[in-house]
């Protein structure tokens, strides 16, 4: 099992205290949007097994059974499958949604052949894969996920009380649910600029007072004022009250499938993706927006945002189940002196402490992972998990992220499916 050394992606949406808080580190004043555990090329962890630092893509590549197992690399490849990260949104991310594996074949195929360089900005497939996601909350998490019953977002929108938004609200009442849901938001992203800013700020100074008053949609109308604030004359705000907003207590997650709309709008969560770029931006965004592709991509269907919870097996491990084999997300919370927790050995692994502090023991040693810290352990090895009261005694009573407990440790576990 290795350490892992990990690279803070500083994107302008991140927050400038909350990485650092984990990490134990000085805040620079600067955003520090995702920290990033894996082996994806754009900004690998390092290990070091003695030689110095090595990018764990490198040494994946050098020996893919070893690291990942014949499994894994006969049903994925020879590369790690996911991307696994801590997310840190400060402000809102774009609003965007995912191609599924055929859609991101198909449209990588068609822009490679059509010559457009991979680091275009009007560029919408970086990669043939697909991009499902999850993410688990470590503070309170705010984010849209899937689209409202037309019915309810038409009832939103008429309560702001703004006239420009009164013949959406008619098309959501009047027309089926996907025609409905699909001629709206066409309609939203491909209006004049000029007028439909004057609407988002009418929407957004209406969204406001509505949020300070005590009615069913208060804290989904402070979200869009929040959202207008950050992106102001964006259509993406009005885009996004057709969304569900929802808000993740600790512990709590959501899955995000193929060409489901969503968008972070603040916390701090643990998040895991399959390992691809492909996004396609509906807004809150100065990006590159293809609207008839992205009306391609997405599902116009109403769903519940399904707020996942993980499920305890008899091991001890917290499961958060979801439809996809790229990647598998758990956890252990830990006990001081407790029962040591054995993860399955038979896929690569990735463990990430987020509060407290854990011991990881292996028949080639062992390591301690305090808070903020991670290790990548090679298919076959097999890890014990404990917070030896040793260490519980050490660490004290941490700032916790609300994972488990603070005088014990709580380890994040990402995986394949075997």
């Amino acid at each position: 099992m290795d350490r892992l050394t990990n690279t803070v992606r500083p994107y302008a949406w991140g927050s400038t205290t909350a990485i650092p808080e984990l990490l134990g580190t000085a805040p620079t004043g600067e955003p520090q949007a995702e920290l990033w555990m894996g082996a994806h090329p754009g900004a690998p962890s390092r290990i070091d097994r003695g030689a110095g630092p090595v990018p764990l893509n490198e040494a994946i590549d050098a020996d893919p059974l070893a690291e990942l197992g014949e499994p894994a690399v006969l049903r994925f490849g020879p590369r790690l499958p996911f991307l696994f990260k801590v997310l840190a949104a400060g402000a809102p991310l774009s609003l965007q949604v995912h191609p599924d594996l055929a859609q991101a074949r198909a449209g990588f195929a068609d822009e490679e052949a059509r010559g457009i360089p991979v680091d275009a900005p009007h560029r919408n497939y970086k990669d043939a894969n697909h991009k499902p996601e999850a993410i688990v909350a470590l503070t309170p998490f705010d984010g849209l996920c899937g689209f409202r019953h037309p019915a309810e977002a038409a009832e939103l929108l008429e309560a702001l009380g703004v006239d420009s938004l009164k013949p959406y609200a008619d098309i959501l009442r009047a027309r089926p649910e996907t025609d409905a849901l699909r001629e709206v938001l066409a309609a939203v992203l491909t209006a004049d600029r000029d007028a439909m800013a004057e609407t988002v700020d009418e929407a957004a100074q209406a969204a406001a007072r509505l949020a300070e008053q005590d009615g069913p949609h208060a804290a989904d109308f402070a979200a869009y004022a929040t959202t207008a604030h950050s992106f102001p004359g964006d259509p993406g705000v009005i885009a996004a009250m057709l969304l569900n907003h929802v808000t993740l207590q600790p512990g709590e997650a959501l899955y995000l499938g193929a060409g489901v709309p969503h968008a972070y709008l603040d916390g701090l969560g643990v998040e895991i993706m399959a390992n691809s770029d492909n996004v396609l931006r509906c807004g809150l965004t100065p990006k590159h927006v293809d609207v008839p592709e992205l009306l391609r991509i997405v599902r116009f269907e109403a769903t519940d945002p399904g707020v996942l919870r993980p499920e305890v097996s008899s091991n001890g491990e917290e499961v958060y189940e979801t439809p996809i084999d790229e990647f598998r997300l758990s956890r252990y919370v830990l006990a001081p002196g407790g029962e040591a927790r054995t993860p399955d050995a038979r896929t690569p692994q990735i463990l990430l402490c987020t509060d407290g502090a854990a011991r990881l023991r292996s028949p080639h040693g062992e390591l301690t992972l305090e808070r903020g810290e991670s290790a990548f352990v090679p298919a076959g090895e097999q890890v014990e998990l404990t917070c030896p009261a040793d260490i519980a005694g050490s660490i004290g009573n941490t700032a916790g992220s609300g994972t488990g407990s603070t005088t014990g440790g709580t380890v994040f576990r990402a995986t394949v499916v075997a």
